[in-house]
């Protein structure tokens, strides 16, 4: 069970390392405009915001991946960062996109099941 959590968590880091790239370099690009649907108008005027959200979303792979670096030691680290992720996933899916719910609530929530049963 320990190496299924462990997988999780590095797919979940990596998602949102790809975030980060989506928010932070591609938001006014045709890659980052198609995967949030927005104008390039709009997609201009909020790239600051979107850079900062790509940074919060840094932060999490990397708090994931310093979890996976602890191996065993690293529980609380990885059950900290998994709910961090399910509670942005969570708000998210209310408040911007139902999908949200999906891409990130849901793996955060398998993630922790996963690593609580290891």
């Amino acid at each position: 069970m320990s190496i299924a959590a462990n997988v999780v968590i590095a797919i979940i880091a990596l998602l949102h390392l790809w975030f980060l790239i989506l928010e932070m370099f591609l938001w006014t690009k045709p890659a980052g405009r198609r995967a949030f649907g927005l104008t390039p108008e709009f997609a201009e005027q909020s790239k600051a915001l979107a850079a900062n959200q790509g940074l919060y979303n840094g932060f999490l792979a990397a708090g994931l991946a310093w979890g996976l670096y602890l191996g065993g030691a690293g529980f609380s680290v990885k059950v900290f960062f998994l709910a961090c992720v399910l509670v942005a996933g969570i708000f998210g899916g209310l408040t911007a996109s139902r999908k949200i719910l999906w891409i990130q609530a849901l793996p955060a929530l398998i993630g922790l099941v996963l690593v609580h049963l290891a």
